[in-house]
């Protein structure tokens, strides 16, 4: 039974993997190498190895600073928050800022209860002419 994966970060000395593809820093290729090849450059540079693609063959490893690391683990952070949660509906309205009152008073009553079902609810106001 496989393991699942981690969240993005380094994956120290534990590679299942004997023979890996390895990108510097700068994103360059460096090439297939062997596993203690990728663990001795990761030790004479100060960097840490990151899986990036496993279900490739070989699969594909980066060398980066903590820095790095932390930079991509903020930016899947806030693509992951970005990204609508499966089974949440999103519902939209759109109407003018000369909406009638007996208009807005409808759509607020569908908006309450939408928001009661625990649908996410985005309201575009367009100004009129």
């Amino acid at each position: 039974q496989p393991k699942r994966k981690a969240a993005f970060g380094s994956v120290g000395r534990r590679i299942p993997y004997r023979i890996l593809h390895v990108i510097n820093q700068d994103g360059e290729s460096l090439g297939n190498m062997h596993r203690a090849e990728a663990l001795r450059l990761m030790d004479e540079r100060g960097l840490k190895l990151v899986l990036l693609r496993e279900n490739v063959e070989p699969p594909v490893y980066r060398l980066m600073t903590g820095q790095q690391i932390h930079e991509e683990q903020l930016k899947r952070a806030e693509k992951k928050k970005a990204s609508p949660k499966p089974g949440v509906v999103q519902k939209e309205l759109t109407f003018s800022s000369a909406i009638a009152k007996n208009d807005l008073e409808t759509k607020i009553k569908q908006i309450a209860l939408w928001i009661e079902k625990k649908h996410h609810v985005k309201i575009t106001i367009r100004q009129a002419k």
